[in-house]
């Protein structure tokens, strides 16, 4: 957990009261929390009731463990709009991240009074927060708003549409309540802003103002009042679109935001100069691999070779060279790799193989070309033999005339 103006970090426990379940989901399956037999001061417990909002793909967080996946988390002290630091209830904001995919979660937590209690012993006091715990030592919460992304990473190749997923859910919302959104986009120390909407409830008529600031994106209004849906649409991508975008939402009291991470790919289209390989003699030949307009960056060359006596293929990628990266107008890159082979170490049968990997490509793409063998000296003679006998034939004609 993180608080105070010096971001002091303490070690907490986040745990998820009443999350709803899939009826073919066992509870003997799940973790269930076993609270510490004597509560503790110093222990930061917060037990969350999830039951007041809808997370959407909640059961993410229950498979995360079996699924061998770190669920990252961070806590800090929240103040809603127009509220005093130290007012009573608290509120505090969580971040939930499923590190290698899974819903993305910020959640804004507020406290719950245990007015219930019946016992004439004042409730134990967290040391930290001072504020007082139940009687098995947890804070107890409410999650009263939460924003969210079911894809928070996303890779798209350029040219696509594409849909960055965000969305809210918000506890007691008035249906006049006006919501703002705003998407940010940042890559590389650059930012600003893309879109900017601020709408009415759906029992207003206020309208919606909306300002967009990329060409081709746009988010619906009328999802985002009755579906709580804030996702941006983006009309053909381009290299320059990638990077992190904030979704930041507004509503009464609470502001709060979701990170979805955008990365542009495209598949270097892959080829060789060469058509064949024919020794004419013993100079060695040059073969050229070609691998243009990919992104991102990145890209391997290999290069192999297979005898026609031989069922396992030999490396030549040392042997090779490369050119430099060329980058072109639409921010894509291309690249060259170039190999000298000679026909006493690659007999007729051979076939060469230029294989390339990169991030876009599901599997590495393979172009190949075998050596051929020469045509026969005497073949050669026979055709410059009848091209000579055309020529003199075509002479005598016209010096016949």
């Amino acid at each position: 957990m993180m608080g105070g103006s010096l971001f002091a970090r303490t070690p907490a426990t986040l745990v998820l009261r009443d999350l709803p379940m899939s009826s073919d989901l066992s509870p003997e399956t799940i973790t269930p929390y076993n609270p510490p037999d004597e509560p503790k001061a110093d222990d930061l417990i917060f037990e969350v009731v999830v039951s007041s909002v809808e997370i959407p793909e909640a059961e993410s967080l229950l498979h995360a463990d079996c699924n061998e996946q770190e669920v990252v988390c961070e806590l800090s002290r929240y103040v809603p709009r127009g509220t005093e630091p130290d007012a009573l209830p608290a509120h505090f904001i969580g971040s939930i991240q499923i590190e290698g995919g899974g819903v993305g979660l910020t959640l804004v937590l507020q406290t719950i009074s245990n007015e219930k209690a019946e016992s004439s012993t004042p409730p134990l006091m967290q040391s930290k927060l001072q504020l007082p715990l139940s009687q098995w030592g947890t804070l107890l919460t409410d999650a009263v708003f939460v924003v969210f992304s079911r894809s928070p990473s996303l890779a798209a190749p350029i040219g696509v549409d594409a849909r960055l997923d965000c969305g809210y859910r918000q506890k007691d919302a008035s249906p006049e309540q006006s919501v703002g959104l705003e998407w940010r986009w940042q890559h590389k120390g650059n930012g600003r802003r893309i879109l900017d909407m601020r709408t009415q409830g759906v029992e207003t008529d206020g309208g919606t103002e909306v300002q967009v600031e990329r060409e081709g994106v746009s988010a619906d209004s009328t999802l985002l009042i009755r579906d709580g849906n804030a996702s941006l649409t983006m009309k053909t991508l381009k290299v320059s679109d990638e990077g992190t975008y904030i979704c930041t939402i507004s509503s009464g009291a609470f502001q709060t935001q979701q990170i979805v991470q955008l990365q542009i790919t495209q598949p270097p289209r892959v080829f060789l100069s060469e058509k064949k390989v024919v020794f004419q003699d013993e100079s060695p030949q040059k073969l050229s691999c070609h691998c243009e307009r990919y992104y991102p960056l990145d890209v391997h060359v290999e290069w192999l070779s297979q005898p026609p006596s031989e069922t396992e293929s030999i490396s030549l990628t040392e042997k090779a060279s490369l050119s430099s990266h060329r980058q072109h107008n639409d921010g894509t890159f291309s690249l060259s790799s170039f190999l000298f082979v000679r026909p006493s170490e690659h007999p007729p049968g051979t076939t060469f193989t230029c294989r390339v990997s990169h991030f876009a490509l599901q599997t590495p793409s393979d172009v190949t070309l075998t050596v051929e063998t020469p045509e026969p000296e005497a073949g050669k003679y026979y055709w410059m033999v009848l091209a000579t006998l055309v020529l003199s034939v075509l002479f005598l004609y016209q010096a016949s005339r």
